[in-house]
């Protein structure tokens, strides 16, 4: 791994902004020359054509999704993102294993968040995560009907956002609130990145 690489992870409640400002934090490193590389989860695998389709089916049991979760991240950690690691970029995912441990957990009674990471034990860890924090209301008045999965609606929102705040301060990780205008998120974002580059 040279010098200049980095593994970020932007994550959070579906409708918190972890698409949008993945985006914007590739153009924003872009301006600055470095050489940026942007993926998300599920990835473009055939497992992760899989998985989206299965996020919309509530008959898929929860076990289903963590596991397939599990393989189409192992796949996407040892081909995509480490291989772009080794060549020196700045990766950015939108969404990662805190997304598994938060939404499977809550899922369902039989898994538990230490299940969860043992099976995502053979993936590389992020150099920085970023959660981007938003009331769940105005997270799912983002969305269209058509854009809804299995698990977005408030009363269950309400739980993994409040997880995630847990998790977040347990693992030291940096917490952004998004319920505010893009450009002021986005630059509270930027500010973290470039600090933890000249680390």
């Amino acid at each position: 791994m040279t010098q200049n690489s980095i593994f970020i992870v932007l994550d959070g409640i579906d409708g918190s902004g972890t698409t949008t400002h993945s985006s914007l934090l590739k153009g924003f490193l872009e301006t600055r020359e470095f050489k940026v590389y942007l993926t998300q989860e599920p990835s473009n695998s055939e497992i992760g054509l899989l998985l989206r389709k299965y996020l919309k089916n509530k008959g898929i049991p929860p076990i289903t999704d963590a596991l397939l979760f599990a393989a189409d991240r192992s796949l996407h950690y040892h081909k995509e993102i480490k291989e772009k690691l080794d060549q020196g970029f700045i990766v950015i995912s939108d969404r990662y294993i805190e997304s598994s441990i938060i939404y499977q957990s809550l899922q369902s009674d039989l898994i538990s968040i230490k299940w969860v990471k043992n099976i995502n034990k053979f993936v590389g860890i992020p150099d920085l995560t970023i959660i981007l924090d938003i009331d769940p209301k105005i997270a799912l008045a983002r969305k269209t009907q058509q854009e809804l999965e299995k698990f977005e609606d408030t009363p269950f929102l309400d739980k993994v956002r409040a997880l995630y705040l847990k998790r977040a301060k347990k693992e030291s990780y940096f917490v952004v609130n998004s319920n505010e205008i893009i450009e002021f998120v986005q630059d509270k974002i930027q500010k973290i990145v470039l600090q933890k580059l000249k680390e």
